[in-house]
């Protein structure tokens, strides 16, 4: 098996996280909600898709350093999303939901990398 999966994973996480940041400048632009909150945290989890990419491309040429880090990047950043979106009055639901749609792709890179072919291959 390769990472095809995780990669496609990863593009997942970028273009929803893209959505947010485009979301959240639209609100803004329009006079909605939107808080500063929410743009950095948008744009601070659209520049990790890159960086994640990356990780997986270098775990599928054979690094066990990059497949460990992208192991450990997609079990803790699901639950920092999701753990942030329920503090209560933080953020709007329509921007928790979404966040939340992005963990779910990191949530999948994590159980591929941690079952099956992919793990037993590092």
């Amino acid at each position: 098996m390769d990472f095809t999966a995780v990669k496609k994973c990863v593009v997942l996480f970028g273009a929803v996280s893209a959505v947010v940041l485009g979301t959240v400048a639209v609100m803004a632009v329009t006079g909605h909600e939107a808080t500063p909150f929410m743009g950095i945290r948008g744009a601070v989890l659209l520049a990790v898709a890159p960086f994640l990419h990356r990780l997986a491309t270098r775990a599928a040429d054979g690094s066990h350093q990059a497949f460990d880090r992208l192991r450990t990047l997609s079990t803790v950043m699901p639950i920092a999303i999701i753990g942030v979106d329920l503090v209560p009055g933080l953020c709007p639901a329509w921007y928790a939901v979404l966040q939340g749609l992005s963990a779910l792709a990191l949530v999948a890179i994590a159980v591929l990398t941690r079952t099956g072919a992919l793990a037993s291959k590092q």
